[in-house]
């Protein structure tokens, strides 16, 4: 077998076992449980509209957050851009993430190349990200440990947060089975593990130089960012609770912070791209186990993943072209200075 189809044969297979996973975390998480697409539709007719609005409000607060985070990290490195300029690079950057395989490896590369467009130096841009990184993960588990008691609480009353973690459980075993299975010894195996040992190794080295970069970040810096980072989680989570309350009331704060966060597990599993489909059939199951109606977790689900990731595509698009389109006229001018005060 030769290296290129051997490299299509574990493509084949893994977008197979992607496949497989979706399958059997809908047919586990979802079983009896799927509404028809007319109960999900007169569901989504009886949203209370402000609680929406206020969805779309929280999701909005919660990349502000990111973006704000990003530009106090730039300007904490020396590096001074227009607030628009940020935001375009965010959007662009999530919408990246979200709709192709690998998202977050390649929304990172292009974060990295479009900071260094409007003048940051690649060091620079990889130590944004890299604390960006940091900076979200702490986030994040700030919001875990505040909503510890949410959790134990989820734990004793009720099935909701081990619905969602069975699921979770189920995505790590499959995908772990998975990489295993497709981990050959053949010919075309040792070359693909050699590119994957080049680009750890690179991977390493980048770190490494962007954390050199970071350790120039003032602790004032670093502290905004963890309180940006915290907000970008908070106001996901709200969006979440706000969907659900357009629906009705029937979910407890508690259950919806234990089922959030639960699925923060399976979200961090890149099987599809932007978790499509393995994220709602967990946002469903645990919903419906926690009492909620299946057309109403259905309907709730579609508004939330709508805010949070499917909208997020085509805007951070327009972004992408907004940039590329100004990075342009940006050259164009420069380009048009430089032979005007050349000497004749």
């Amino acid at each position: 077998m030769t290296n290129d189809q051997a490299t299509s044969y574990r493509k084949v297979t893994r977008s197979l076992l992607i496949v497989a996973v979706v399958v059997v975390l809908a047919v586990v998480g979802l079983r009896g449980r799927l509404p028809s697409p007319g109960d999900v539709w007169d569901a989504l007719l009886r949203a209370d509209l402000g609680w929406v609005a206020l969805a779309a409000a929280f999701q909005a607060a919660s990349i502000g957050a990111f973006a704000l985070q990003q530009r106090q990290l730039l300007s904490g490195l020396g590096v001074r851009l227009a607030t628009h300029h940020v935001f375009g690079i965010v959007l662009a950057s999530t919408a990246v993430a979200i709709a192709v395989p690998a998202g977050g490896v390649v929304a990172t590369a292009y974060t990295v190349r479009a900071y260094q467009r409007v003048g940051a130096t690649r060091e620079q841009a990889l130590a944004s990200v890299v604390v960006s990184g940091l900076a979200s993960i702490g986030g994040l588990a700030l919001l875990y440990a505040g909503g510890s008691l949410a959790l134990s609480t989820t734990l004793v009353r009720g099935r909701p947060l081990l619905t969602v973690a069975g699921l979770a459980v189920l995505t790590v075993v499959v995908l772990v089975a998975g990489r295993r299975y497709l981990r050959g010894r053949g010919p075309g195996d040792r070359a693909g593990d050699g590119r994957v040992a080049r680009l750890m190794r690179s991977a390493v080295a980048s770190a490494r130089e962007a954390w050199r970069a970071g350790a120039r970040i003032s602790v004032r810096d670093w502290v905004v960012a963890l309180a940006y980072g915290t907000v970008k989680w908070l106001g996901d989570l709200l969006c979440l609770v706000a969907a659900v309350y357009a629906l009705g009331r029937g979910v407890n704060p508690a259950a919806l912070a234990g089922i959030y966060l639960s699925v923060q597990i399976v979200r961090q599993v890149p099987l599809t791209p932007g978790g499509i489909g393995v994220v709602e059939a967990a946002l469903i199951a645990g919903l419906t186990a926690a009492g909620m109606d299946a057309a109403g977790a259905a309907a709730a689900v579609l508004i939330y993943r709508v805010l949070s990731c499917w909208l997020v595509v085509p805007v951070g698009g327009l972004a992408a072209l907004a940039l590329r389109t100004g990075g342009r006229r940006s050259i164009a001018v420069r380009g048009c200075t430089e032979e005007t005060s050349s000497p004749m």
